[in-house]
């Protein structure tokens, strides 16, 4: 992974040094509420329902167990024992007081890690696919253009004050599992008939008030114009984007204003004054980059080993049916004979999707030095993943994490819900999302019956903002305000990868205490009307919506 040079260590450590005489200024009441608001969001700080909460950048969600062990020694001095791994590959911390969180930058720091541009009107993390790397299906590897889009917009003084927040997606495989078009700008890796990288760039997608599809509007760019072809988009979009309306801020709202043909065209007439010029990727830089992200020192295994160790561990699968059932859920092929890729859920009943205590964090980090080369990932669905594991490894691997539970088979069930943290911690949410969800955990506690349902994603916000992606869930839950009171809207029909679609409203929403059931109630609809090894979004896409709707809402009440 990426580490920093002498040039990243100095901007880090400026940056420390510049906020924590900011905060000390504004605790001084020299600067006022609003002087400071600007400056805290810079820094990734926000003011909860509770404290302050701070959000901290994982850069293409890749971390190394020195890391870790940070973020697990900053919750235990200065927050309250855990922290919240976010969709957006980031982690936060809901409990920090003010005073400390400069030291808690200095703390970051000391491991190559930052909190700049996690918030604000500026670009913030760059995410992409947690398997880059190691994924058999993989073109190009994104890591290194992540890394490079990292460096080009941290600061970048034309595109720190956006009409609103900017995401960007890299993803280099032929299945898309960083969610290119649900961003403000996704981007796919390919090779063309020569060899040579090249992307194909959408624009315009996004979740939130108004969710969207992002729009093609580049195919075939050469990859060392892709700075060049970013930096056209943004000039477009900060021309022209709505500064007057929060609401209709995002690039979506003017690619939709516009049209995909229309803004694809203007934003092909700005890229001829940038092509070319000084945002042009040299070979030497990209090279330079590469460096960082070549393979580990695999151990060399021939066919005749990797077939013993697969006897092995067959013979283990029939004697510890935990273990087969991890293995079935939570372990994916790795493009290196004798390795695969460990998922590692953050989704426990009884604990809140996404959370992880101190003493987690550093068991992780201990098994990621003796399992995976010292690295991990952390996916946007809310989870780990060690990226090379030995098979010869996992058994004790799969047996420590059931001893500390976090073994947990369901990666990808109806259990491994994505959410936000919701009411219990964000100002702007409308209801709770963390209490939605255990409540959904303990209606589908059965692992015989989540392994018979199949894959099937069930993802909650407790806001319009889209916090937990709940518009791309197959079953989606939003938590609604209705004259003071938590209500929840559900969407049917959502789904993230190649195919992404925004799901469709089933109708008027429920009180809390009725969500589990009405899940209860989908699911079994899904049970009763599909063909054999029929996935749930393909039973709804053959039958719609109108069965779901008649037994959730059996007195007509839908509409």
């Amino acid at each position: 992974m990426y580490k920093y040079d002498d040039y990243d260590r100095k901007l880090v450590s400026e940056r420390v040094a510049q906020f924590r005489n900011q905060t000390e200024r504004f605790l001084a009441g020299e600067l006022t509420e609003d002087e400071f608001r600007t400056l805290r969001l810079q820094n990734g700080l926000y003011i909860q329902r509770h404290a302050p909460m701070l959000r901290v950048a994982i850069p293409y969600g890749m971390l190394n167990s020195s890391q870790l062990n940070s973020l697990a020694y900053i919750a235990d001095e200065y927050d309250r024992g855990y922290a919240h791994f976010t969709t957006r590959q980031n982690i936060q911390y809901n409990w920090p007081a003010l005073e400390n969180v400069p030291d808690i930058l200095e703390e970051l720091s000391k491991v190559e890690m930052h909190a700049i541009q996690t918030s604000g009107n500026c670009i913030r993390n760059t995410t992409s696919d947690p398997f880059a790397g190691i994924a058999k299906d993989e073109l190009v590897d994104p890591r290194p253009y992540c890394e490079i889009i990292r460096q080009w917009s941290t600061f970048h003084p034309e595109f720190i004050h956006l009409p609103r927040k900017f995401k960007i997606a890299v993803n280099g495989a032929l299945e898309d599992r960083a969610a290119v078009q649900v961003h403000d700008i996704g981007i796919n890796l390919s090779r063309n008939e020569a060899g040579e990288a090249v992307a194909q760039v959408l624009a315009g997608g996004g979740l939130g008030r108004t969710p969207v599809i992002g729009s093609v509007i580049k195919n075939n760019l050469p990859w060392n114009e892709l700075l060049t072809y970013i930096e056209a988009i943004m000039r477009v979009y900060n021309r022209y984007g709505r500064r007057d309306n929060l609401y209709k801020a995002r690039i979506k709202i003017l690619v939709r204003a516009l049209g995909p043909e229309e803004f694809a065209k203007q934003v092909e007439a700005e890229w001829q004054h940038t092509r070319g010029g000084v945002s042009v990727i040299p070979q030497a830089e990209l090279d330079r980059i590469a460096a960082y992200f070549t393979a580990p020192t695999y151990e060399q295994f021939d066919e005749a080993q990797v077939a013993k160790l697969q006897q092995q561990i067959a013979g283990l699968r029939e004697k510890h049916r935990g273990f087969d059932r991890w293995l079935i859920r939570n372990v994916r092929e790795h493009r290196q004979p004798g390795y695969v890729a460990v998922s590692i859920s953050l989704k426990r009943p009884g604990i809140a999707p996404g959370d992880a205590t101190s003493a987690e964090m550093r068991l992780v980090a201990k098994l990621a030095e003796q399992f995976s080369f010292g690295e991990l990932r952390v996916t946007h669905e809310q989870n780990f993943v060690f990226s090379d594991v030995a098979l010869q490894d996992l058994f004790d691997l799969w047996s420590t994490l059931k001893d500390n539970n976090l073994a947990m088979p369901n990666i990808g069930l109806v259990s491994d819900i994505i959410a936000c943290p919701g009411g219990d911690f964000c100002s702007l949410a409308n209801a709770k999302s963390i209490p939605i969800a255990l409540g959904i955990q303990e209606a589908v506690d059965n692992m015989d019956y989540q392994f018979d349902l199949g894959d099937l994603s069930l993802n909650i916000s407790g806001c319009i903002n889209s916090c937990g992606h709940h518009h791309i869930g197959n079953i989606g839950i939003l938590g609604v305000d209705k004259n003071g009171e938590e209500w929840y809207q559900v969407t049917l029909g959502g789904r993230q990868g190649n195919e992404a679609s925004i799901g469709k409203v089933i109708g008027k929403s429920f009180y809390a205490e009725d969500v589990p059931g009405v899940v209860k109630t989908i699911l079994q609809t899904y049970v009763d009307n599909r063909f054999e090894d029929e996935l749930f979004i393909d039973t709804l896409d053959r039958i719609g919506l109108e069965p779901f709707k008649n037994n959730v809402y059996p007195n007509k009440e839908a509409a």
